[in-house]
């Protein structure tokens, strides 16, 4: 597999690299502290196409791979980690739609989540299914021509902000047959549709969380993403599309720890408060460095696995998102005890990178269920 950018993905690169160190990093410590992510930074992202990165040409969109789509989050979020979730949900919620929804549905909100007039977001998780997707407690019962939703949901990524949400529910009363979910949209407002609490969290913390309620919720029957009982089967080709982009995220982070140890090791040196001769920094930069560069490679092959459609695409999806939010927790806290007293401050970069980088293995299905998912790929070899 020729894994040789184009020029095309080298330019988008360094276009993301400069606007996010023009524009963004200036703000990511205050974006950090207030837990508020500024519209003004919205609006540069949607000026800027990225919203409509794997969105087709026709609504504004770069119909672009998602070896590139990974290119850009990891370029993001060496700067700022949550403006990588931002995009991230973005993508996480359209993707449901890119992969089954109808002509209609796409016409009807790919343009405006393109241009970033609308947010959306994915809603799967609930209080009681987590890692256990097919064990959803929500409801979809038909009426007619209608279906009536009533559950709670968790941990919805953007869900505070999103004007149109792809939500999972049960269309059966059988508590854990992956056949009975199916997918739909809810636009806000809807009657008996609300947002409850937004989380607090460690990290990421400009980017809202959100509980979900729906009490009686009445939605037509075009509001469907695909067949009824398909939506676990959607769910995991979203999965399996947005694992890689996580990993970026991850590789992203690290690698702005790995460059703030590096800046800081070079000016210890340089200014003599350090020998040129500790070979222990070097060899732990070394090693960071390596680790870094392996991530991201994996991330790349496994992007260009699933643009394939290879038939190990669904281990190399896993393995990546994996492999890389492992690696990312490791290299921020050597490039912390690199920086000594300064990485533990408040306002240090690399102190909130630590933070950040937790949520990486947790999203998009738990480090746990990557290794089943991997497991259970080699073991259906046999």
């Amino acid at each position: 597999m020729d894994l040789e950018l184009s020029e095309e993905q080298k330019a988008i690169r360094l276009r993301v690299r400069e606007l996010m160190e023009k524009e963004f990093a200036p703000l990511a410590e205050e974006i950090d502290e207030t837990q508020t992510y500024p519209q003004a930074l919205r609006d540069l992202l949607a000026e800027h196409e990225l919203f409509g990165v794997p969105l087709p040409q026709e609504y504004g969109g770069l119909d672009a791979s998602l070896l590139t789509m990974s290119i850009v989050m990891e370029e993001v979020a060496r700067v700022c980690a949550t403006t990588s979730m931002v995009l991230g949900a973005q993508y996480l919620g359209s993707t449901p739609l890119l992969v089954a929804g109808s002509q209609e549905q796409k016409d009807r909100y790919f343009s405006d989540i393109a241009a970033g007039r609308s947010y959306v977001s994915f809603s799967l998780t609930e209080p009681n299914a987590g890692s256990d997707a097919a064990g959803i407690e929500t409801r979809a019962t038909r009426e007619g021509n209608e279906y009536v939703l009533n559950g709670i949901k968790c941990f919805c990524t953007g869900g505070d902000v999103a004007q149109v949400y792809c939500v999972f529910a049960k269309t059966t009363n059988r508590e854990t047959d992956k056949e009975d979910v199916t997918a739909f949209v809810v636009e806000r407002p809807t009657p008996g549709f609300s947002v409850g609490k937004i989380e607090q969290k460690m990290g990421i913390r400009a980017s809202g969380t959100a509980e979900l309620i729906l009490d009686n919720v009445r939605l037509p029957l075009a509001n469907r993403i695909g067949r009824e009982g398909g939506g676990f089967k959607i769910a995991m080709q979203t999965l399996e599309r947005t694992r890689p982009t996580t990993g970026a995220q991850a590789v992203g982070v690290a690698q702005g720890a790995l460059d703030a140890a590096v800046a800081f090791t070079a000016g210890e040196m340089k200014s003599g408060r350090l020998s040129g001769a500790r070979q222990d920094i070097q060899f732990l930069l070394a090693d960071m460095e390596a680790e870094v560069q392996a991530a991201r490679w994996l991330v790349y092959v496994a992007s260009a696995k699933v643009d394939a459609g290879a038939p190990d695409k669904a281990i190399f999806s896993a393995s990546s998102k994996l492999i890389a939010t492992e690696m990312a927790i490791r290299v921020i806290a050597n490039a912390a005890q690199i920086l000594c007293g300064h990485g533990n401050l408040r306002n240090h970069p690399v102190e909130r990178m630590m933070r950040d980088a937790k949520i990486f293995k947790i999203v998009e299905g738990t480090n746990e269920i990557q290794r089943l998912v991997i497991a259970r790929e080699l073991l259906g070899r046999w």
